[in-house]
């Protein structure tokens, strides 16, 4: 029997926002790629929230458009509200959070997809990887990649695959006693895969999410809701989109909350949730629970909050955002309408818990490749983590790393001090996680270095020096740190005595006069001055672009944190850069204890600073480690 034989450079399997980072990164990069859905319907599908970004998320989204990926430019064309969260805090925490038309979102990412060069889209199930098994000289790696197998019997031959299966891997949907074997939003599941997985001996997980209903908007009752607006000038989630084009009409989103009527009959019902009745096998995000979760474990609390957002300009579907579950339907019903504002809501879509196989993704180098399969690299929710945003990061550095692989080239790894994607990523591969991972502000080390106003200053030229930001999108980044930079110099190097107007204006401001003379610089550190504020007595003062007055405003504001945290860093790079040989044999280095050096040997980290971050292995571990590395 004849049989379809292709040749190509890249095989993406999967085409959620994993896959599509990752696809157009590597076809974008020359190389010759092809993407696999189950469904070309649900390319960059959004199965459960409505919404791209939020705190820490909006962070990765701005690291994924400075390094060159797709992510904010679809939202900046998608969105029908938008609103940056934790403004009253200070500029580390501060996320972008923009509420998406889902089917315009999927829509508008298809079409960049259908359109890039170097880049087919197939409706296919990837059912096989085809590898070769590999001599002992090839260190680490036991089998290398040659290729993947459809459901149909085609066969691609290829360099490098990248897995992004997200939640399909032997899916199944859980609506209390009622389980259907499919993928999110009743797509097919992939069965096969997970066993061709298993025989090139990847460790593999059983993971679970959810998510909640979906309500006629006619059925509610706004008026009981508290409306939520959002911003009054919308700031773009890329750095290449033009402010003027993201200021439109937004739509407003709702506030309502349960009730201990909506806790009791969760409460009375809990024998009947799959995941208290025992049918559930896989482990849930700790930071995304149920309804029935968190009724359980925050028992004390009267209320908790639901978000009512739409689902997009072109449907009555409504997002009932912090009430997720897999109880029946006739509960769910029961339970959603004791909620005030939701009285006779009716449900369009039952809300439902998902089980899918993801693996280990300690199995991973921090490039996203494989240790033990040359040329096998993956992203997204297949990793063990949750979220549109921290998938579509790991598909981006995927694509990226699986060209640069093909090419012969040194691979990227972005480190904790360099971007929230590296911390995600670090934390992904090097720690323990037995839930799906979501990533937080909280996590990051060195925060207030890793802002998301500042991410095109930090990751841009990575981008270009990879071949993914064009040179116009350089040119603007270094013109905008130069701009910043000398703004900064002139404002310390200009002075203000003591004269009459400028002590009246400071008492105007709510400000101390001054005693003696000050720079612009140390009196835009005072809490109730800013830049903006200063420009009465700034003679010499020129325009400037806004995105430029919000760094010198954050540079001389917390100059004193910054260099800090510069300091940390300093330290924190030294151990980043005294790396780990391949070959390096654990058994040989007689002072390490048995917990740490089974550990390193399962881990294989690459450099001492990934060793150290490893559970089990202690600072005299790392001692240890340090004085048989400089022996050697």
């Amino acid at each position: 029997m004849s049989e379809i034989r292709e040749k190509v450079d890249v095989c993406v399997v999967g085409a959620g926002h994993a896959g599509c980072e990752a696809a157009l990164a590597c076809a974008r990069l020359g190389m010759e790629t092809v993407i696999f859905t189950v469904s070309v319907d649900s390319i960059a599908l959004m199965p459960c929230n409505p919404n791209i970004g939020g705190s820490s998320k909006g962070h990765l989204v701005r690291e994924i458009d400075a390094l060159g990926g797709e992510m904010g430019k679809v939202i900046d064309k998608t969105f029908i509200q938008s609103k940056m969260l934790n403004r009253s805090k200070g500029p580390a925490v501060h996320s972008l959070r923009a509420q998406a038309d889902k089917a315009e979102y999927s829509r508008a990412m298809r079409k960049v997809l259908e359109n890039q060069e170097h880049l087919t889209i197939k409706q296919s199930e990837v059912v096989e990887l085809l590898a070769e098994d590999l001599s002992a000289q090839e260190g680490q790696y036991v089998k290398k990649i040659t290729g993947v197998k459809t459901y149909t019997g085609a066969v691609y031959e290829t360099k490098a695959v990248i897995l992004c299966t997200g939640t399909y891997l032997k899916a199944r949907c859980l609506c209390g006693e009622a389980i259907t074997y499919t993928g999110p939003n009743g797509l097919q599941a992939a069965n096969y895969l997970t066993d061709s997985l298993v025989s090139l001996g990847v460790e593999m997980r059983r993971f679970k999410t959810g998510t909640p209903a979906r309500m006629d908007k006619r059925s509610i009752d706004f008026d009981k809701m508290e409306e939520q607006l959002g911003d009054e000038t919308v700031v773009p989630f890329s750095f290449s989109t033009n402010p003027d084009d993201v200021q439109i009409d937004q739509v407003s989103c709702w506030l309502t909350y349960t009730n201990e009527g909506t806790h009791e009959i969760i409460r009375a019902n809990l024998d009947r949730s799959p995941i208290y009745a025992g049918i559930i096998e896989g482990t849930g995000p700790r930071y995304c629970p149920s309804i029935e979760d968190k009724v359980v474990k925050f028992a004390d609390k009267e209320r908790h909050q639901v978000f009512i957002e739409p689902e997009g300009l072109h449907t009555n579907e409504m997002y009932v955002g912090g009430m997720s579950s897999s109880l029946p339907e006739d509960v769910q019903l029961s339970m959603y309408r004791t909620v005030p504002g939701l009285e006779h809501c009716k449900i369009v879509k039952n809300a439902y818990a998902i089980e899918y196989d993801c693996i280990n993704p300690e199995q991973l180098y921090p490039t996203l490749e494989f240790k033990s399969i040359l040329g096998l690299f993956s992203g997204g929710q297949f990793n063990g983590s949750s979220g549109y945003e921290e998938a579509a990061a790991q598909g981006l550095i995927a694509g990226i790393n699986a060209s640069l692989f093909i090419q012969e080239k040194e691979q990227i790894v972005l480190d904790r001090s360099q971007a929230y994607i590296g911390v995600l990523i670090d934390d992904l591969v090097t720690k323990e996680n037995f839930e799906p991972y979501r990533m937080m502000t909280s996590r990051a080390e060195y925060r207030l270095l890793l802002r998301q106003d500042n991410a095109d200053l930090r990751l841009r030229k990575i981008g270009f020096q990879v071949g993914l930001v064009s040179k116009i999108e350089m040119d603007e980044t270094l013109a905008k740190k130069y701009m910043t930079e000398k703004e900064i110099e002139r404002l310390k190097n200009t002075s203000i005595g003591a004269a009459k107007e400028y002590q009246d204006f400071l008492i105007s401001q709510g400000s101390s006069p001054l005693k003696t003379s000050a720079s612009l610089a140390e009196l835009m550190c005072r809490p109730e001055l800013s830049y903006e504020s200063l420009a009465a007595i700034d003679k010499e003062r020129k325009w400037l672009p806004d995105n430029v007055i919000e760094q010198v405003n954050i540079e001389i504001k917390y100059e004193g944190y910054i260099s800090r945290q510069l300091k940390q860093v300093e330290q924190y790079k030294k151990m980043e850069k005294k790396k780990i040989p391949a070959d390096i044999d654990y058994d040989l280095i007689g002072s390490l204890r048995l917990e740490a050096r089974q550990k390193l040997k399962k881990m294989k980290p690459v450099s001492v600073g990934q060793a150290s971050r490893i559970s089990g292995v202690s600072p005299a571990d790392i001692s240890v480690l340090l004085v048989y590395l400089r022996e050697q």
